[in-house]
């Protein structure tokens, strides 16, 4: 395969160097999405974990305070139902804080990587361009060319100009690939996110419903108490 492609951009025209341009642009682009993921993600699963065990603990503070000092995305997002929770807002008020965090995080995740499919395209054109100047360029020259080396020369000018296409269709077609692969790996972070978002919201529902549930059972062993009094005064 790479002595193939090699061979088509020694061969090819002068569209071989925009199509090689477009490629390597493409495959830092590449690299550099698939490193930034993959770190958010371990990063991300090591801050949940982290902050799931502060919030079981209700270490609200302490969280807060770790979301500030992280500054990845996980804890950008539960910072912004934590800051919520401390102005004593509601379960819904903590969830739209959420959403509007995980909203804000996202560019960060999809960001150049939607540049992969444009350059697969950008190299495609590119090779199909290069083929049809390539092209007419060969007829040119066979119009001027002997009779008896027409067919011949016709031959090899349209061979050397499909070389074009083929070095942009080798181009395009990775490009593509690792843009599906990145897209699918942004989406896993993204469910991933709401996934913790979720989690966060239930615990800390649990937190606060235990103290609210313990309130009234205080009143209720209080009532009898104040009931007994009044039964044993005429008595």
């Amino acid at each position: 395969m790479i002595d193939t492609a090699v061979r088509f951009f020694q061969e090819g025209g002068f569209f071989m160097f925009p199509i090689a341009v477009v490629l390597i642009v493409g495959l830092i682009v590449a690299i550099e999405r698939y490193v930034y993921l993959s770190a958010q993600k371990l990063t991300n699963r090591r801050d949940f974990n982290r902050l799931h065990q502060m919030i079981a603990k209700r270490d609200l503070k302490g969280a807060l305070n770790y979301t500030q000092e992280s500054g990845s995305a996980m804890s950008t997002m539960i910072g912004f139902g934590l800051q919520r929770l401390a102005r004593r807002q509601g379960r819904e008020e903590i969830e739209y804080a959420m959403e509007e965090g995980l909203l804000d995080v996202m560019p960060r995740l999809e960001k150049r990587t939607q540049y992969l499919a444009t350059l697969a395209n950008i190299a495609t054109l590119l090779g199909l361009l290069g083929t049809i100047i390539g092209l007419i360029a060969a007829f040119t020259a066979v119009a001027a060319a002997d009779p008896a080396q027409k067919a011949s020369l016709l031959s090899q000018s349209i061979s050397v100009a499909m070389n074009t296409t083929a070095f942009g269709l080798m181009s395009a077609i990775p490009m593509l690939l690792i843009h599906s692969l990145l897209q699918t790996k942004t989406n896993e972070i993204v469910d991933s996110f709401e996934m913790a978002g979720i989690k966060v919201l239930n615990l800390l529902s649990d937190g606060s419903g235990s103290k609210t549930a313990a309130q009234p059972q205080g009143q209720n062993a209080a009532s009898p108490a104040q009931a007994a009094t009044p039964a044993g005064s005429p008595a």
